[in-house]
């Protein structure tokens, strides 16, 4: 992995790599349960910048650090001293209009932040443990693939700070999960769901037996690795499609799949693939 460019300095994040061509970012701050303060969401960006573009990166696995917590959110203690979520400490000369101007260019930002997990080019599995409130479901719904372990607790905690979720939660966990009434229910009431509830409903397509943080890293190990040996053209171009095709008809998604493929099946890969079939050997491809 020498040969890639240098990842940027975290201090809220841990990356290594486990296997070959597959990331493992770690949240960093369990003795906070990984709760979020502004300097770890800012980190976010730079680095799922770079790992998007890093021809050694196939596949990210995204954890918690510590046996408590995915993250248990925003740091509320801390982020109650922020004039952001004060206005009584926030600037008084500030009329209505330039007051709510600069709360929307924060959370313009906030939201850009976590949403570099979804822009990233190469697939993200959340390996969900322990506690996984607020800010951590903004954060797994952003992810391609979700799994947990058997003890995870989840929960769109907002509403019980004063506050409608604004990250991200209110606008793609209905198209993750498709039911308008289960997502009103969790989001509206706060209430607490678990590992079973999630896979239910399709928030999660996986969920460990034993519970606890080493058997669902191992599965996302698993799943990784499994989608790193893939050609990273096909990978990358099937992420890039799904995304696309989105919130669009059948029709603009076929569309877009035609000129994206009548690039990509150029590649060497769709040769290397096919004769693999043929060989019966694993096939070898290019870094991207």
């Amino acid at each position: 992995m020498a040969n890639s460019p240098a990842p940027p300095s975290c201090r809220y994040f841990n990356l290594t790599y486990p296997l070959p061509f597959v990331a493992h970012v770690e949240i960093n701050r369990p003795e906070k349960m990984n709760a979020f303060k502004e300097d770890m969401w800012n980190e976010l960006p730079p680095l799922f910048a770079h790992l998007s573009t890093s021809p050694s990166t196939r596949a990210i696995i995204l954890s918690g650090a510590g046996p408590k917590a995915f993250t248990a959110g925003l740091d509320v203690q801390e982020a109650s001293q922020s004039s952001i979520f004060s206005p009584n400490n926030s600037d008084s000369a500030l009329d209505g209009a330039r007051t709510a101007t600069k709360l929307r260019r924060h959370v313009d930002a906030f939201q850009a932040c976590i949403t570099a997990v979804e822009t990233c080019e190469k697939p993200v599995i959340a390996a969900i443990h322990g506690w996984c409130l607020g800010l951590g479901v903004d954060i797994s719904v952003c992810c391609d693939v979700r799994i947990c372990a058997k003890d995870t607790v989840f929960g769109v905690k907002e509403v019980d700070i004063g506050i409608a979720a604004d990250i991200g939660t209110l606008s793609r966990l209905p198209k993750v999960v498709r039911s308008g009434s289960w997502v009103k229910d969790v989001c509206l009431s706060a209430r607490p769901f678990g590992a079973e509830e999630a896979e239910k409903v399709g928030f999660v397509s996986w969920v460990g037996r034993i519970g606890g943080k080493e058997e669902v890293v191992r599965e996302a190990l698993r799943w990784a690795e499994l989608v790193a040996g893939k050609s990273p053209v096909a990978v990358q171009g099937t992420k890039e499609i799904l995304n696309w095709s989105w919130n669009r008809s059948v029709e603009d998604g076929l569309r877009y799949t035609s000129v994206w493929n009548s690039a990509m099946l150029q590649s060497e890969d769709t040769r290397e693939a096919m004769m693999s079939g043929i060989t019966k050997k694993t096939p070898k491809f290019a870094k991207l």
